[in-house]
């Protein structure tokens, strides 16, 4: 490695040289375990979140790369990059892809990939005028489809124990005004869960943190990002996530409200899954409830993210309470 980013002092990345000598150790470890990583230039850093994982951007062996680097659970690294190594083959071209893997050193706990060209989608989003954000809607849905179609089954539902880690996550919930409006929320989505306790679900291995700014944007294509699922989980989940992601900070691309994120986008998942009546109308109104609650405010947010969340949550729960009745 020729050379490290300077400090930032800017929060989350490190700015203590501790943090960047340990950074420095494990491309130094990742040398000797994968001889391709010597040649690693990592030349500026992306991310870091202390104790888990630093991102970093630069060559490796004249490719533009970024670089994840592991701290803390072991075997991390080794997942991530056999989930990529999975999908990649089926998501190398077109409109749908993944970053292409270029190497990684498990016990060290250093993974390359391919860096990506574009822009985020959720920052494409508030750059584009109004009128030209729906048209993402359907390609980020069917990049999904194509990331879960390879893995899917059939199972119980397991709704209770969704409605359990909802639970614990909205006694988390750092805003008074926020947790007056999830309290009935949660008692809606007990009385739906009871509807799906006898329902057969779809699950497949999931991105599992599909949100909008985890898709670069060039021309028509979507590529996906930080690639983490390694089981299978409701096919519904990562839907919620990519929808609500948007409709807590207000961005409604279609400009049609429907369960307190984008209609459209609704209407765009269940066209790519192929979703039933049951499915579109019960199961994943469901999960939408279920992402809103356990991703809890907490004290570090502006009021005006605060607004936007409140606004989102009274618009969910006026249609939640219209579903199965």
């Amino acid at each position: 490695m020729s050379h490290m980013p300077p400090p930032d002092p800017s929060a989350p990345l490190p700015s203590d040289l501790a943090a960047m000598e340990q950074v420095q150790a494990k491309f130094t470890s990742a040398a000797a375990e994968e001889p391709l990583l010597a040649r690693a230039d990592p030349s500026e850093l992306i991310r870091h979140v202390p104790g888990k994982r630093t991102i970093l951007r630069g060559m490796l062996a004249d490719k533009p790369t970024v670089f994840r680097v592991y701290f803390g659970e072991t075997g991390a690294c080794a997942r991530d990059w056999a989930e990529l190594r999975r999908v990649w083959p089926t998501m190398c071209e077109g409109d749908a892809q993944v970053s292409a893997p270029f190497a990684h050193a498990p016990r060290a706990g250093v993974l390359a990939m391919a860096e990506v060209p574009g822009t985020p989608l959720l920052q494409m989003l508030y750059a584009s005028a109004p009128e030209d954000r729906a048209k993402w809607l359907h390609p980020a849905a069917r990049w999904l489809r194509a990331y879960t179609e390879s893995s899917e089954t059939e199972g119980p539902a397991a709704p209770l124990a969704w409605l359990t880690r909802a639970e614990r996550a909205a006694r988390q919930q750092a805003f008074t005004r926020l947790r007056r409006i999830e309290r009935p929320i949660l008692a809606e989505l007990q009385r739906i869960a009871e509807t799906l306790n006898t329902a057969t679900w779809r699950f497949a291995i999931s991105h599992g943190d599909f949100h909008p700014n985890n898709l670069i944007a060039h021309d028509t294509r979507l590529t996906g990002i930080d690639c983490g699922g390694s089981r299978p989980m409701p096919i519904y989940k990562d839907m919620a996530r990519f929808l609500m992601h948007m409709g807590r900070r207000g961005m409604i691309p279609s400009g049609r409200l429907r369960l307190g994120v984008d209609a459209e986008g609704i209407d765009a998942m269940a066209e790519a899954f192929d979703l039933s009546e049951r499915e579109r109308n019960l199961t994943l109104p469901f999960f939408i409830g279920i992402e809103a609650l356990i991703r809890a405010e907490t004290r570090s947010l502006g009021n005006s993210r605060v607004r936007r969340a409140r606004k989102m949550s009274e618009a969910l729960l006026a249609d939640l309470r219209g579903v199965a009745r």
